[in-house]
């Protein structure tokens, strides 16, 4: 298999540099040089404009990263070190298949991550539009957005994996050369989801309208749901002492995490080459690093010099086509009742005036915003790639439920569960909820000289942001409530904590929404990337981290019918309840009174 190996390494090189030799005498375009010179200036001007605007926040957001990564480098620090020394005999194997498991989600959630980001950069952003009309080729175009879509899916990947990487080598006593090795390779590694992603980005923008592809994608979604399930599917343990069960459960676990060892796969070569390196072994991890070189070399040289004309077919395609359905007879059909029906309400028009107590400027706000949500096509997709992923971690619950029997255990999986609840509250909040008001850009005039007013829209996004969120959260907490087998009392327990936090983090994040606005740009992800962005999911953070502290000393059932414990139970609650309000409450009535003197 490694001559295998060699043999693809050395053609890549080969073609890689026959490809280059075809190519302009200058490895990088004038233009293209020109894009990232404006770009990255463009950057800088804005952290230094930050620095000046708000110093204290700057110093906020630094501190909180700084203090995210002491954290989780001592948490992983901590349970590296207990699986090595708890299980001398597993201990190195565990750490090996995590290393594998891990560079393998990743590299899957990259690819999905480079696809959606590759989507909105190529076919829905306004520099992309604009430079279309321009004397810049498609091919400068689409390299520039690859980069750059590169650059904004994977600096969270690094954010996230430095810390764990840095305890993996101290908990090894591995030498000083190991970070720098690892690094890069890490560094080459993240280009491979980034072509990958950019390249089924196009296919799927240029194949979108077609039955086929549609179809196609929808049962190869419903094989890997399915496989998924059939893979976590829980499993009764074996009655016995203690060391059967553990010894049952690794070998299980070992079992089923032996797909992400497969050699064909780039994240093998990345944790194969670390691991050599560690071990010693420097011509294995330099091998395997070549390998991973040359396919990136390989397949980034095929879709640098061959993808423009595509990626201009696709765009095209994109800009003139009306629906993505339009191909479907019912689609046809049902366009045809709406022609029919021009100027009379639309369905969705009939399903808001059922609403109750409602006056016509609100279902007319609600209207608007339903369907600028469903027109933007990267915000519901990403929320669909969102739900999916939570779909995959209520299935997974199941195995907790069946495997714990302890109390203490038992209690700590409920409240991380919470934990992830409400994670995912903040993450729909700061993604979705945030840009609502920067949306309106240059149109928030219309909607300020209207009888409406700015103080009601605001009012009316955050009570139509807390419909929707709840929606989600009491469904999702209430489903792993009954996954983890809780009685009925935890159930309401946790129900009500998850709408206290729902109520705070819209509040903070259309307050903060309010006060931080970029009425400039259109696209939420930038929107959400900025300065106020960045610093409402700090506060959100922050706020999940010490509410599920308190409920957790709080909760009735962890504490005994003492006077103590009453009283601290009592207290830990009330903090949950002071801390909630004020979080909410404040930023919200601040944004409030900012809207009030609001100069478009």
């Amino acid at each position: 298999m490694s001559g295998i190996y060699l043999v693809l390494g050395i053609r890549s090189l080969v073609f890689s540099s026959v490809v280059s030799v075809g190519q302009k005498s200058s490895s990088v375009p004038p233009p293209l040089s020109l894009l990232i010179r404006v770009n990255t200036l463009q950057i800088w001007r804005r952290l230094k404009d930050i620095r000046q605007q708000s110093r204290l926040l700057t110093l906020v957001i630094a501190l909180f990263m700084t203090g995210y990564c002491a954290l989780s480098f001592w948490l992983f620090l901590r349970g590296l070190h207990f699986v090595a020394t708890k299980f001398p005999g597993f201990g190195t194997l565990l750490l090996e298949r995590l290393l594998y498991l891990l560079f393998a989600f990743l590299f899957v959630l990259l690819i999905l991550s480079n696809l959606v980001i590759s989507y909105s950069n190529f076919f829905r952003n306004r520099e992309t539009t604009a430079l279309m009309t321009w004397p810049v080729s498609a091919e400068t175009i689409f390299r520039w957005k690859l980069i750059e879509s590169s650059l904004l899916a994977s600096w969270a990947f690094l954010f996230l994996i430095a810390p764990f990487l840095a305890a993996y080598g101290m908990t090894h006593n591995v030498a000083w050369h190991f970070y720098p090795f690892t690094i890069l390779l890490v560094g080459i590694f993240i280009m491979l989801p980034s072509i990958m992603g950019g390249c089924l980005s196009i296919v799927a923008a240029r194949y979108m309208d077609r039955r086929s592809f549609q179809i196609g994608a929808l049962i190869f979604v419903f094989i890997v749901i399915g496989i998924i399930a059939w893979s976590l599917r829980p499993e009764k343990s074996v009655p016995g002492n203690t060391d059967t069960r553990v010894i049952e459960l690794l070998d299980k676990m070992l079992t089923r995490t032996k797909l992400a060892e497969k050699v064909w796969l780039p994240s093998y070569w990345l944790s194969h080459s670390v691991l050599q390196w560690m071990e010693g072994a420097v011509a294995g991890a330099v091998f395997f690093a070549a390998v991973l070189l040359s396919n990136v070399l390989f397949f980034g040289s095929l879709v640098f010099n061959f993808a423009g004309p595509m990626y201009y077919s696709a765009a095209s395609a994109v800009q003139s086509r009306s629906s993505v359905f339009r191909r479907w007879r019912w689609f046809q059909i049902w366009q045809r009742k709406q022609e029919l029906a021009e100027g009379l309400p639309g369905r969705l028009e009939r399903i808001v005036a059922h609403l109750p107590h409602l006056p016509n400027d609100i279902r007319a706000l609600i209207v608007k915003d339903a369907r600028m949500f469903w027109r933007d096509t990267t915000q519901w997709g990403q929320s669909l790639m969102l739900f999916g992923l939570l779909g995959v971690y209520i299935i997974n619950l199941r195995q907790f439920s069946q495997q714990l029997t302890n109390p203490f255990w038992i209690n700590l999986v409920a409240f991380l569960n919470l934990g992830a609840c409400s994670l995912n509250l903040a993450t729909i909040t700061t993604r979705f909820v945030y840009p609502q008001f920067s949306l309106e850009g240059k149109r928030l005039w219309i909607v300020g000289m209207a009888p409406l007013g700015l103080v009601r829209v605001v009012k009316a996004k955050y009570a139509m942001a807390c419909a929707a969120s709840l929606s989600v959260t009491f469904g999702l907490i209430w489903l792993s409530c009954h996954m983890l087998d809780m009685d009925l009392n935890r159930t309401i327990f946790f129900t009500g904590a998850i709408a206290v936090m729902t109520f705070t983090l819209n509040g903070l994040a259309v307050g903060l929404g309010v006060l931080y606005p970029n009425l400039k740009e259109d696209n939420p992800g930038k929107i959400v990337s900025g300065f106020g962005g960045t610093f409402c999911l700090v506060l959100s953070f922050l706020y999940i981290l010490t509410s599920v502290a308190l409920l957790a000393l709080g909760a009735p059932w962890a504490r005994s019918p003492t006077v103590e414990g009453v009283i601290q139970s009592v207290m830990c609650l009330s903090g949950f309840g002071v801390l909630s309000f004020s979080l909410g409450w404040i930023p919200l009535q601040f944004g409030l009174d900012r809207v009030k003197n609001f100069e478009l």
